[in-house]
């Protein structure tokens, strides 16, 4: 049994995996028999020539790598088969540790799959030196990862993986620290984040004597669903509905920081957030011949709060 080997990612809420699990089929293993899993859908790839790929540098124009659809169901019990529930909990899920099993501290899970890009995650499970998170618990005496790297985990797995991840974030409740919404609309790729206000010892926004109250960010990250680019020159606007009434909209203006690029603002969203739409667009750039067809045009992209 090696569940004591399990431990904590190097990227804060990405998953552990135990080594004594059964190995399921690798995907690709039939190559004539192209087998898309339940929940999954085929998708339209990127259409280009040898010649322009090879006159691109050996990959298309804004190229990023990206995961097949899986099937949440199959990555729950791959969750439970590979023993990850030693090492990590998930809000909503009960996973009791059997006879002989040692249950080893990790960051719970809960609502990571919506903080971290899918790429970020695959890498925090195949190559988990790649970024070290410093703090107890993330590295160890000799300056590498706790987690141990599995070379034996098969892509059937990791696909699975990432997608019930990415499935109990999208059905969890609001996270502790950040609300974090992604989805793909109109041509964008579109992440809404809501930072709160600091909070006190007693859970109470923190601000001097006097001063006004402390405010949240609200971030937006908008990239081209098809290249993955980040879109820099957008007018962004967001209006907030909270009971039952929507207050006026809120100029999101181009930033960046430790998070990189986003348009933003800073204020407070109020407890009873019921939705959040955001006006994306038009471009304010000029726009030359085979720029995506979404840039020309204003789009609404609104997120459920509740």
């Amino acid at each position: 049994m090696r569940i004591k080997r399990c431990a904590s990612l190097a990227a804060a809420g990405a998953l552990a995996i135990g080594a004594g699990a059964a190995t399921l089929p690798a995907l690709g293993q039939d190559h004539a028999g192209h087998d898309h899993s339940a929940g999954s859908s085929p998708s339209a790839g990127r259409r280009i020539t040898m010649e322009a790929l090879h006159a691109a540098g050996g990959v298309p124009p804004g190229w990023r790598f990206t995961l097949p659809p899986g099937d949440p169901a199959a990555g729950r019990q791959a969750f439970v088969d590979l023993k990850c529930y030693a090492c990590h909990a998930m809000q909503g899920e009960q996973f009791p540790l059997k006879p002989g099993e040692t249950a080893t501290a990790g960051p719970e899970l809960t609502g990571m799959g919506a903080h971290h890009p899918t790429e970020y995650l695959v890498e925090s499970i195949l190559n988990p030196n790649a970024v070290l998170v410093e703090g107890p618990g993330f590295i160890g005496g000799d300056g590498r990862s706790i987690m141990p790297a599995y070379a034996d985990i098969t892509a059937a797995q990791l696909v699975n993986l990432i997608a019930y991840l990415k499935a109990t974030s999208a059905g969890s409740s609001r996270h502790a620290h950040d609300d974090v919404r992604e989805q793909t609309a109109a041509g964008y790729r579109v992440r809404l984040v809501y930072r709160p206000p600091a909070t006190g010892e007693h859970g109470q926004h923190q601000h001097a004597a006097g001063a006004p109250p402390a405010r949240g960010r609200l971030q937006v990250f908008v990239t081209d669903a098809a290249s993955g680019q980040i879109v820099p020159y957008l007018p962004v606007s967001a209006r907030i509905e909270s009971g039952g009434k929507t207050a006026p909209p809120v100029k999101l203006a181009p930033a960046i920081g430790a998070d990189g690029f986003h348009y933003g603002a800073d204020l407070v969203l109020p407890e009873n957030t019921g939705k959040v739409t955001l006006a994306i667009g038009p471009a304010s750039l000029a726009r030359q011949s085979g720029a995506p067809a979404q840039l020309g045009r204003a789009q609404t992209v609104a997120f459920e709060w509740k």
